[in-house]
């Protein structure tokens, strides 16, 4: 499936109907005690998406569901304590496998994060852990990925390894077969003194060296020539990823933070959040957040989800 498609068509309409053509999977959903967490929960598991576990305190979700009208007789639920507990006990369902995924609530990030994040509890995998930003936004023909603007603060260039290969991974899993990375910096060229523009020269050569596969990388990129290819013309670039990017990997989280959040609010983008390098999907997303944004978020991990078992399945067909 192409991402891309007439202005007309929501791509995130397109990632839901593909999402609904799956079954709905187990989502552990850790602390919703606000309208919109509650509610994307639920809009999640109207919509065959996810089939929610509320993990939190029992009373104060029932009181709030009771408030805003919300009918969570069918979820299952978990009570805790607090967010701490919330937390803990969301990350050890998915660790038992009763849930498939992990949904963030009302909770902070530091809190939601640190049970899945511990070495001999969480939901570590050999890949470092890693948020990717999925953009629809009005002004670009394409799904656009930023990454990462949520956990990994100041990563090194073995850091950025992982988040790049990351958001290949997610990217495939969205329908772009070969997908375009522009690692982002201030300029296009190599400078001593801008160590972004140095991380990304060594990432494109060690994509062409094998060490990253399934996309095309290209940078140092600025902003202006990753999406507009008359950005490029101007500055006379000759680039197969320049113009037409279909990921931006970030300096820094303050960066992509500030860039995705500004293409939210000033751009009229729509945005999911998800986590990858877990051993399951993690839907991350800001406590402002819409119930469409985790909507839209439980849909890209369901179908996540389904790429892995899909994976896994041909690993263990018998050779012929």
């Amino acid at each position: 499936m192409s991402t891309q498609t007439s202005s007309a068509v929501s791509r995130f309409d397109l990632l839901l109907e593909r999402a609904r053509q799956l079954p709905p999977i187990p989502v552990a959903v850790c602390y919703p005690l606000t309208k919109v967490a509650l509610a994307g929960a639920l809009e999640s598991a109207v919509c065959d998406v996810i089939r929610p576990i509320l993990v939190g305190p029992k009373e104060k979700i029932q009181n709030l569901a009771k408030a805003e009208g919300f009918d969570i007789s069918s979820c299952e639920m978990i009570d805790a304590e607090d967010e701490i507990q919330s937390a803990k006990l969301s990350v050890e369902l998915c660790r038992t496998k009763v849930a498939d995924a992990l949904m963030k609530g009302s909770l902070h990030t530091d809190a939601f994060m640190r049970p899945v994040l511990a070495k001999e509890t969480g939901l570590r995998t050999l890949r470092r852990i890693s948020h990717s930003f999925v953009m629809e936004t009005p002004a670009y023909d394409r799904i656009l990925l930023i990454t990462d603007a949520a956990i990994n603060i100041l990563p090194t260039l073995d850091d950025k390894v992982d988040i790049v290969q990351n958001a290949i991974d997610l990217a495939h899993v969205l329908g772009v077969a070969v997908p375009k990375v522009a690692i982002l910096s201030a300029v296009e060229t190599v400078q001593s003194s801008i160590v972004s523009t140095i991380h990304a020269a060594a990432l494109c050569k060690m994509a062409d060296r094998g060490q990253i596969t399934g996309g095309i990388l290209d940078g140092p990129l600025a902003f202006d020539t990753a999406v507009s290819p008359e950005a490029m013309k101007i500055k006379h670039l000759v680039s197969a990823v320049a113009g037409q990017a279909d990921i931006v990997v970030v300096p820094d989280l303050e960066s992509g933070n500030m860039l995705a959040k500004q293409l939210e609010y000033l751009g009229g983008a729509s945005l999911a959040g998800i986590v990858t390098g877990a051993s399951v999907p993690i839907i991350l997303t800001s406590r402002a957040d819409s119930a469409k944004t985790r909507m839209t978020s439980a849909a890209v991990a369901l179908l996540m989800h389904a790429s892995a078992i899909s994976k896994d399945a041909s690993r263990d067909e018998p050779e012929c």
